[in-house]
């Protein structure tokens, strides 16, 4: 049995089914606090074995695919899935490139850009460096995350050309740096770097 199957056997856990409907693990209507969950516990599960890329392995260049992927390895350059996939950095996992993929689980380091379509979680060994981009960001205490994030429902192009005019004219942007065990937000100046 490889390390991914192993993986995904002991961390994954389905959506509880009831009838015709699905009602997720994580579902916010559920009365009671035991049963509410973290990035931890939370992680969802397709019916196909994600690809691996294992401890020791290390990858430079461009990764692309159509499947999920475990990074419990390396990977320098860029990564990119297709809209359907999902990207779990292991705990072992180093990813210095820029990433798009609909779900990016982060139990690992990511360097650069992270471009999560659907969402982003950050499990407390996570760390992120670099730009954050999602409509759906989950921290889990102890995370850390240092640079930019976007996160909410993404404005459309008019609303974005807008933006960038105000930006143009003078309006300030800030940039923040967060760490999970301080649960601290820092705003920056433009021109100041996070440490």
């Amino acid at each position: 049995m490889s390390r991914c199957e192993m993986w995904k056997k002991e961390d994954a856990k389905p959506e509880e089914v009831t009838g015709n409907s699905a009602i997720p693990v994580n579902s916010a209507t559920s009365s009671s606090p035991a049963t509410a969950s973290t990035p931890s516990s939370s992680l969802a599960t397709s019916s196909r074995a994600a690809a691996c890329i294992s401890q020791g392995i290390r990858i430079k260049g461009e990764v692309t695919g159509s499947e999920d992927l475990f990074v419990d390895g390396m990977v320098e350059g860029k990564l990119s899935l297709t809209t359907n996939s999902c990207l779990t950095v292991g705990p072992n996992g180093h990813v210095k490139a820029d990433v798009l993929a609909r779900e990016v689980i982060v139990r690992g380091k990511i360097e650069g850009k992270v471009t999560g379509l659907d969402k982003v979680q950050l499990w407390s060994t996570g760390h992120v460096t670099g730009e954050v981009q999602t409509d759906r960001l989950t921290i889990e205490d102890g995370a850390l995350l240092r640079g930019r994030v976007e996160a909410g429902k993404q404005p459309n192009k008019a609303a974005e050309v807008k933006a960038s005019a105000a930006t143009a004219s003078g309006s300030t942007s800030t940039t923040a740096t967060a760490t999970g065990k301080a649960a601290e937000t820092a705003s920056l100046s433009p021109g100041t770097a996070a440490n």
